[in-house]
């Protein structure tokens, strides 16, 4: 058993998965979640030397948050990467209220809630880190993936507030923010018939270590990659209607065929 336990959130494929691995690395027992089977996330941490955890639960009730709570044995948590969340394309008109009723209550509800208690006890203990996956699209009005974009403009603001909050507490929040990264996360939100959802996208164990290193340097948040850094600025200084437009091209239904057509 290692000294140092860490909580990681979206643990089977992509971003967390990634990041479960740095935590082993350096070190960190790992209880690691999804709502998915982590049949392949255990065996790609298995022989890392530490103790790993697998709990299978739905983050977007309080009662899966308790879940995967108690699935630490009262262990003080040193490190939490909050990753776990959710997109949803199409129009929103189109979509059914329980799905996006579920991003938002995994992206936003079941989030602060993990966070509220893992945090508490951290600043009680007057130590550790936190990593939360916000995302570029927080900062540009998605239109045909409206409720995500949303729902991580909540979360990238959020991140911000909880760190200025917790800044003399000894405990550091950080908020990684990726752009498309290659995971399943366009197959699970059906926009494999996007721009966006064909394009080439950035490697998660790069996202990952991006995220990794800007945490344990403290810093409050971090975009990774130029090219996501340089789609964020124009969409500040263009403003959301023309912001909006621009990520209409890419997350349209039926844009991939369009982009092939012009290619």
């Amino acid at each position: 058993m290692a000294d140092r336990l860490a909580i990681v959130t979206g643990a089977s494929s992509g971003i967390g998965l990634e990041l479960a691995k740095l935590a082993a690395r350096d070190g960190f027992d790992l209880v690691v979640a999804a709502d998915t089977p982590l049949v392949d996330a255990s065996g790609q941490l298995d022989g890392l030397g530490v103790e790993v955890s697998n709990v299978e639960v739905d983050l977007s009730t309080w009662e899966g948050v308790d879940r995967l709570l108690d699935a630490a044995g009262g262990r003080p948590i040193d490190a939490l990467f909050a990753n776990a969340g959710h997109g949803l394309g199409r129009a929103f008109l189109d979509q059914d209220p329980a799905e996006w009723r579920h991003v938002v209550d995994t992206n936003v509800t079941g989030t602060l809630y993990l966070l509220q208690k893992v945090a508490r006890s951290m600043v009680a203990r007057g130590e550790g880190r936190i990593l939360i996956t916000g995302s570029i699209a927080g900062h540009i009005p998605g239109a045909f993936q409206a409720v995500y974009n949303g729902s991580k403009a909540f979360i990238d603001s959020f991140a911000d507030a909880l760190g200025n909050e917790l800044k003399d507490s000894g405990v550091t929040v950080t908020c990684l923010k990726p752009g498309a990264t290659d995971t399943e996360f366009f197959e699970r939100a059906d926009m494999m018939d996007t721009k966006v959802g064909t394009m080439k996208k950035d490697d998660p164990a790069d996202v990952a270590r991006t995220g990794y290193d800007a945490m344990m340097a403290g810093e409050r948040s971090v975009i990774h990659g130029l090219h996501n850094k340089v789609q964020v600025a124009a969409a500040t200084m263009l403003g959301g209607g023309v912001a909006a437009q621009m990520h209409r091209k890419q997350a349209e239904p039926g844009t991939a065929e369009a982009e092939k057509s012009e290619s």
